[in-house]
């Protein structure tokens, strides 16, 4: 009988592999269980990313003011225009021969894009041969108004499928180059790369937005519900501490002062509040276009022209980039310079604090001053004679200041010399801010002490140097000099406030009132810094030479600081020349005339009103009135009220136009005025003479002889015309001009040596 049953081998298998498929099924379960519970979120956000698409939402950035509410970065609308090369190749070979699609979109664009975009016909086309490609971008930030021309473009040649136009952002400047290093600009993505739009990137940025759409496995879009928008957050708005009017003002000035003294590396300016430490204004020349900051300004255009280099080679190229770079450099806050004499007011208060200044301390000047051996000059070589203490610092005697320099001490002049904020950076909220170069304190000799008293030998940056000159403008204060008042949202409302930091009081308030005497009787009589004078202002001011170290030998750097008034400053400045070449080179010649022409501007439009002298208000220039549709008698009785004469034009009995404009300002004496009646129109019939290196009298009486009014800015040496000189005018010699023009010229005194 056979047996029928299993045979115990394949139960045993059987056993064997039952057991595996709990196992498994069991390993299974536990994976499942994992994925559901402790895997959850991650395989959750998988799916989630394969069934959806995420679109980023850019955030606007924020705006910039000046401290009055004047929008100085913004935003506009322009166009990226781009093509599609894959369906150019898939539509011209449905057309076939019947037109050029290539020739066609080529020739359009480049039509379009040619003049201040520089795109090519060559450059469209060779972007067409990449046919694999449904995006190629032809061009970035495309105004509207050519953008309007190219959307004409692709209507009329059917071209809608081929070439396109997506609006985007850009950042724009109102004020062109103004205030350029203050201000800064973005990349072409919108981030901050240089100054303000830089440090306060995070703020003005705000934070993108998406919006998430669900879609299935054929890519369609899924309902409703599975759709997700995150909206994007604008930026701040910032509100700075800089006034453009102030900005406009010194960035003319310093042009002024870098073009008439032939500087050849560059000049800088800063105006700030010394009791507050705000930034009012911060100007580099030559600057660069905030709306086109890759373009060489064009003095670096020439550079590279008469380089030699070939445009498409590489040395072209980085000489180029060396330029931009160069140009971008905020020279105010980031090279140090030597400061020569404007330092002597910083030794001179260390004195006064230490009580190393006896009150009947003078000097004997004989144009020199022995340290350990060592025979030092002073920059009058003949010597300045005999002088006190206030007469050493308004003559800028190097003897003087290095006599109570040595009484300072070399430890306590350290101790100062940190204390004013040399030995650090000042903390401005700008990028890119240097650093002082000097002595270590164990390698700080006496004859150191000596050179570094009257501010040679050592770097500093011009903003450590205003700040410190500030502190004895404001009694005393170190602060740190800053650029934003506060960051407010869209509503207005402020999120962050301005955040003034007194760091230290470095001297008493009454040293200060003693340096600002000083300084200011220095200007008003006959010290180095005379040329900084302003009628009805009392100016405390003062002037620096320093001679560059290294291979250049026989460059200079020319200076002036300055603050008014001098009891009660609400202003201080400085214009510093690097390298000028032309004329006097002093910074009593280079750069004082023009910080005096900066506060006569920007003293009245700040509120503080002048406050003439008998002498002053003899020898006042006079605003012109506006005269138009006054009689003839009006005329004349106005004309004589200012004490000019009168010169009519044509055969009316009314005012029609004149000459100068209302609001010019001239000097009465020789002074005419010129109005036009009837249908007589002014000419400009004059040529301007040439009256650089000519003194007042004979400059006035060129001037009169020509019919042409004269301005006088620079020092208070005008008033009597004794000893002046001219060094430079506001209209070029040869010049064809009105009637009774105005002239401004800028004097200085010869024998001002700093």
């Amino acid at each position: 009988m056979k047996d029928s049953g299993i045979h115990s081998c394949v139960l045993k298998r059987a056993r064997w592999v039952g057991l595996g498929l709990i196992v498994v099924f069991t390993l299974l379960l536990i994976r499942i269980f994992w994925i559901q519970t402790v895997d959850y979120d991650r395989y959750q956000a998988k799916v989630i990313e394969q069934m959806t698409t995420e679109s980023t939402v850019n955030a606007k950035r924020g705006n910039i003011y000046d401290r009055n509410g004047v929008l100085i970065a913004t935003n506009i609308s322009t166009y990226r225009v781009f093509i599609s090369p894959s369906t150019i190749a898939s539509e011209q070979k449905k057309d076939g021969e019947e037109r050029n699609l290539v020739d066609l979109i080529s020739r359009g664009l480049s039509a379009e894009l040619n003049e201040g975009y520089g795109i090519t016909y060559d450059f469209v086309a060779g972007q067409t041969e990449y046919t694999k490609y449904l995006d190629r971008t032809i061009a970035r930030h495309v105004d509207e108004e050519t953008a309007d021309r190219i959307v004409a473009f692709i209507g009329e040649n059917k071209l809608s499928n081929m070439v396109y136009l997506e609006a985007t952002s850009s950042r724009y400047y109102p004020y062109g180059s103004l205030a350029a290093h203050l201000i800064g600009f973005t990349g072409s993505d919108g981030t901050g790369l240089y100054g303000l739009e830089y440090i306060y990137n995070e703020q003005l940025a705000g934070t993108p937005g998406k919006y998430v759409i669900a879609r299935d496995a054929q890519s369609n879009e899924m309902p409703f519900k599975y759709e997700q928008y995150i909206p994007a957050v604008d930026g701040y708005d910032l509100v700075s501490t800089i006034d453009i009017f102030i900005q406009a003002a010194l960035e003319e000035q310093v042009r002024a002062a870098y073009e008439n003294s032939g500087g050849t590396n560059r000049a800088s300016g800063i105006v700030t509040d010394p009791s507050t430490g705000e930034l009012l204004a911060m100007a580099v020349y030559p600057a660069f276009d905030l709306n086109h900051p890759w373009d060489l300004n064009e003095y670096d255009e020439q550079v590279l022209s008469n380089s030699g280099l070939m445009p498409d080679s590489n040395a072209y190229a980085n000489l180029k980039s060396t330029l931009l770079l160069n140009t971008w450099s905020n020279k105010a806050i980031t090279e140090a310079y030597v400061p020569g004499s404007t330092f002597k007011v910083i030794t001179a208060a260390m004195a006064l604090e230490e009580g190393k200044v006896p009150k009947d301390y003078h000097l004997t000047c004989r144009g020199s001053y022995t340290v350990n051996g060592i025979v030092i000059h002073c920059h009058d070589t003949d010597g300045h004679g005999t002088l006190t203490f206030e007469g050493g610092l308004q003559h800028s005697c190097n003897p003087v200041l290095m006599d109570v320099g040595l009484k300072v001490g070399r430890e306590t002049f350290y101790d100062y010399f940190g204390a004013f904020g040399y030995l650090e950076k000042t903390g401005i909220d700008l990028p890119g801010e240097g650093n002082s170069v000097f002595h270590k304190p164990d390698k700080f000799q006496v004859l150191d002490l000596a050179t570094a008293s009257f501010g040679q030998n050592f770097k500093i940056t011009p903003i450590q140097q205003l700040t410190a000159i500030s502190s004895i403008a404001n009694g005393g204060y170190l602060l740190t000099p800053h650029c934003v008042l506060k960051i407010v949202d869209g509503e207005g409302n402020v999120v962050q406030g301005a955040t003034e930091i007194t760091k230290r009081q470095v001297i008493s308030k009454e040293v200060c009132s003693t340096i600002s005497t000083i300084l200011k009787d220095g200007v008003a009589g006959d010290g180095g810094a005379r040329n900084a004078y302003v009628a009805g202002y009392r100016v405390a001011a003062k002037t620096g030479t320093s001679e560059k170290v290294g291979d250049n030998k026989d460059a200079y750097i020319c200076s002036c600081v300055a603050y008014a008034p001098a009891e009660n400053p609400c202003i201080a400045a400085m214009i510093v020349v690097d390298e000028p070449t032309k004329g006097l080179l002093y910074g009593s010649a280079v750069a004082a005339p023009y910080v005096a022409r900066l506060l006569e501007t920007v003293l009245p439009y700040m509120g503080v009103e002048a406050v003439y002298t008998p002498e002053e208000l003899d020898q006042l220039a006079v605003t012109v009135p506006n005269m138009e549709g006054f009689t003839l008698d009006r005329a004349r009785a106005q004309a004589e009220l200012l004490g000019v004469s009168l010169r009519i034009v044509g055969n009316g009995d009314k005012v029609t136009s004149q000459m100068p404009e209302s609001g010019a300002k001239m000097e009465i004496k020789g002074g005419v005025l010129v109005v036009y009646t009837g249908d007589a129109a002014i000419e400009n019939s004059v040529t301007v003479p040439n009256l650089v290196g000519k003194s007042a009298a004979a400059a006035n009486q060129l001037l009169i002889n020509s019919g042409l009014n004269i301005r006088i800015t620079g020092t208070k040496h005008h008033l009597t015309g004794i000893g002046t000189t001219v060094i430079s005018q506001s209209h070029a010699p040869g010049e064809k001009v009105a009637p009774g023009t105005v002239i401004t010229l800028v004097f200085t005194t010869p024998g001002e040596t700093e």
